[in-house]
């Protein structure tokens, strides 16, 4: 606060009770609720960009930033691809059919360190070039 940075301390603040609140209830552990945070931030910036309030979005993405710096790091293209590879190649996945599948294999090893978006595509595009 005495360093002026009036943004960044109501985030936190908003972020502390969303885990206050998650731990008070029992329900899901503190990565789980700073990925959730971050998620509702990115996606609140999207939809303000498209009604076209960039200060808006600018706010929400710097939100979301700050709670990333509390996040593992994110996991490299060639990383996140060489688990999928390998996901398919463990669970015998030949066709789009066994995507749920592999996908379940992959996000427990991500372990929220790749966005699921992310990881469909990446699914997708590996079983659509023929695993």
């Amino acid at each position: 606060m005495r360093a002026g940075e009036k943004e960044r301390v109501g985030a936190l603040r908003l972020v502390l009770s969303e885990l206050q609140k998650a731990a008070k209830e029992g329900r899901d552990d503190d990565l789980t609720v700073l990925r959730r945070e971050r998620k509702r931030r990115l996606e609140a910036a999207r939809a303000y960009t498209e009604a076209g309030r960039g200060d808006l979005a600018s706010g929400e993405e710097s939100e979301a930033e700050l709670i990333s710096h509390y996040l593992p790091a994110e996991l490299s293209d060639d990383d996140l691809r060489a688990i999928v590879r390998q996901a398919v190649t463990d669970s015998g996945a030949q066709s789009a059919k066994d995507m749920g599948r592999v996908m379940g294999q992959v996000m427990g090893v991500v372990d929220g360190r790749a966005d699921g978006h992310r990881v469909s595509a990446l699914v997708r595009e590996t079983l659509g070039a023929g695993a």
